[in-house]
């Protein structure tokens, strides 16, 4: 069977908080992580929330009335010099929960959790 149409990839991951959340995913995701942060569209604004570039893609915060984290559901972000990652959130205080299930693939990884609860992979192909 033939189609017409061809999946590229992913444009974004949107991850949920609780409503007020902006000042405390800038804080995580922009200065912390150092992701720059995107201007969302103008009709989207008044839903809250805070939008960012991680390298080629775009994670959407974005408020939910009834936010529960995700402690399981997750996204896993590719880090060049994952250790200096895992160095530079020890030092400002993140909880890492490092995993090594994947090592014999030749993958190293660790977890954290952001201001809200939410799981959030790093990993780094060796």
């Amino acid at each position: 069977m033939s189609h017409t149409f061809n999946f590229e990839g992913i444009d974004h991951v949107q991850l949920a908080a609780p409503a007020g959340c902006e000042e405390a995913a800038r804080n995580f995701y922009g200065k912390l992580l150092g992701w720059k942060e995107i201007e969302k569209p103008i009709a989207l604004r008044q839903r809250g929330g805070v939008w960012f570039q991680c390298g080629m893609h775009e994670v959407h915060i974005g408020v939910q009335a009834d936010f529960v984290p995700a402690t399981k559901a997750h996204p896993g972000f590719q880090v060049a010099g994952l250790g200096q990652l895992r160095n530079h959130l020890l030092m400002h205080k993140q909880n890492i929960t490092d995993d090594n299930e994947r090592l014999e693939e030749g993958v190293k990884r660790f977890f954290i959790k952001d201001p809200f609860g939410n799981r959030v992979e790093f990993l780094e192909y060796m």
